[in-house]
């Protein structure tokens, strides 16, 4: 596999069009999987409870993302995290994993 280097210009790409539709699906996983509020999520995740329902309503994040079963885990781990409070992965785990794809 040939070895990627993280640039500036890949890690944004990467928060505009990855981010999103994982923080929608993360947030669609604490309210309906770990059984959270769209309150409590809010609170947890430092937005408002408005931006938890356009989640859920897929007004907000929304996007074209096939989401690969490493994705699937980190997004699983990412909801753990908001609900725990401890956290293992960061934005160049998401990164790498996407870049399995090119």
């Amino acid at each position: 596999m040939t070895k990627h280097t993280c640039t500036l210009m890949h890690c944004d790409t990467m928060v505009r069009n990855l981010l999103p539709p994982m923080r929608a699906e993360m947030v669609f996983r604490l309210v309906q999987h770990k059984g959270l509020s769209q309150s409590d999520a809010a609170k947890r995740l430092g937005v408002t409870r408005a931006a938890i329902s356009q989640y859920m309503s897929k007004k907000r994040g929304a996007g074209e993302v096939q989401i690969s079963n490493e994705l699937d885990s980190i997004i699983d781990r990412w909801a753990l995290a908001v609900v725990t409070g401890e956290s293992d992965i960061n934005l160049c785990d998401v990164c790498q994993c996407a870049l399995k794809k090119v």
